[in-house]
């Protein structure tokens, strides 16, 4: 086993657990700091109309990329399954297979993207002044949507090997040369352009790169130029498991959409404030996200080499860790939140509206940990659709009720943000309920047998 491998089927769980889910979630944190290094360089050298363009953009950008990392899982757990059952032909073949259907999947839906485009800005009530440049923004953007799903479907595959190191390497140079990239176009005066061109073609240097590895890996992660297919039964497999996971992080990001237009009506201050505040959100939350993602391919491991046992002991150790560890990091959050938000340089009253949206959201991150690490589980033995649709109903549904009865009635910035702990909870009663259905009717299953 190389070194950078994690052993997911034997020895103690808590250290492999770790081991996985943080450099996971640091590949989290770079994905979003394309977004980030984009309004903090428009912010301080653009201008705060361009900075509250992309703001608007980033609930957009969140559906599309929560699908297509949704669907990715697919690919991880049938991969993982082959991986733990040693099944070393079959993973080949599913590999192979997660490629095609990822160039396919990325070019599909930049051209449904592009022409959604002007439909979408217009729906989210974005105010006149801005947006010319939210569209621009995002027709750029779009362009780099096939390197954006090429890279999680490529980083499923390795990740469900146990290798999680390697994804992350070839996203953090990426990332260096958005930066990097970034600065320079600023510099020259390309303005929103300039910095969207250069996500755009950050977005291809990850997958480039982890291609190439697997074209001169070893053993089953070797790609053949002349294998690639694509295998019906796996991406069957793939789609009935990672549909509903993508669709459930999709319409999560269709409602935070019509959050947004709500915070639009708040006016330019709650704007720049919510766009600001949810760099901060989406760069710990990737660590939530994480530990559910590690969760998932451990029990697709184990299911795969028909340890059920072990595979809900990775349940209960991986809740814990994601529990405590985001308990330690909401702390730190909040102590930096006035610092971070000042740091984006927003004047006062942007600011207090940013730390009551981060002590309403990062504050309550604590009950995300359970339905992301349950719902994880219940994908890793291949239960996607229930986990998704009480997400849909535990979060969305919350969400949308909440926007347009108590927000109507009690109209104000804090209100609305009230609606995430409140439908945070709701999930959390509806997938432990689920989780636990589902742990009971493996044990009848066990004593049949």
């Amino acid at each position: 086993m190389g070194p950078s491998r994690i052993d997911m089927l034997h020895g103690p769980l808590l250290r492999p657990l770790f081991n996985f889910a943080i450099p996971v979630a640091m590949i989290g944190i770079l994905q979003q700091l394309f977004n980030t290094t984009d309004i903090f360089i428009l912010g301080r050298f653009v201008g705060t109309a361009a900075l509250s363009a992309v703001s608007n953009d980033i609930p957009i950008i969140g559906i599309l990329v929560t699908l297509f990392i949704g669907v990715s899982l697919g690919s991880n757990v049938v991969i993982a399954r082959y991986m733990g059952g040693r099944k070393y032909r079959a993973a080949s073949v599913a590999i192979h297979t997660t490629l095609v259907l990822a160039a396919l999947i990325g070019i599909g839906f930049t051209v449904l993207g592009e022409m959604l485009v002007t439909p979408v800005i217009h729906y989210m009530d974005v105010p006149p002044e801005v947006i010319d440049d939210a569209e621009l923004y995002l027709r750029v953007f779009l362009l780099g949507m096939p390197g954006m799903v090429m890279y999680d479907f490529v980083s499923a595959i390795y990740r469900s090997y146990g290798n999680v190191r390697t994804p992350l390497l070839a996203l953090l140079l990426a990332g260096i040369c958005n930066a990097v990239a970034d600065i320079i176009v600023v510099s020259l005066g390309w303005g929103l352009l300039g910095v969207v061109g250069t996500t755009v073609a950050a977005n291809y240097v990850g997958p480039v790169l982890l291609l190439r590895l697997l074209r001169y890996g070893h053993g089953v992660l070797h790609i053949y130029p002349g294998a690639f297919h694509l295998n019906k039964a796996d991406v069957k497999e793939i789609l009935r498991i990672g549909i509903p996971a993508g669709l459930q992080g999709m319409v999560f990001n269709v409602a935070n959409m019509i959050i947004q237009a709500a915070i639009n009506n708040q006016g330019a201050e709650a704007m720049a404030a919510s766009g600001v505040s949810l760099v901060m959100e989406l760069n710990t939350y990737p660590f939530i996200i994480a530990f559910g993602q590690a969760i998932t391919t451990f029990t697709g491991q184990n299911n795969g080499a028909g340890n059920e046992k072990r595979s809900h002991e990775v349940a209960y150790y991986g809740t814990l860790l994601s529990f405590g560890f985001t308990a330690v990091m909401t702390v730190v959050a909040l102590l930096l939140s006035r610092l971070f938000l000042q740091f984006f340089g927003l004047d006062e009253e942007a600011v207090e509206l940013g730390v009551t949206r981060l002590y309403l959201i990062v504050g309550f991150y604590f009950l995300c940990t359970i339905y992301e690490s349950l719902s994880a589980s219940m994908r890793g033995f291949g239960h996607s659709l229930a986990p998704a649709i009480a997400m849909t109903i535990g979060i969305c549904m919350t969400r949308v009720v909440w926007i347009y009865t108590i927000c109507e009635m009690y109209p104000s910035f804090t209100m609305i943000m009230y609606c995430y702990p409140v439908s945070w909870l709701a999930a959390d009663i509806l997938i432990g309920a689920m989780y636990w259905r589902m742990r009971m009717r493996l044990k009848r299953r066990m004593a049949i047998a």
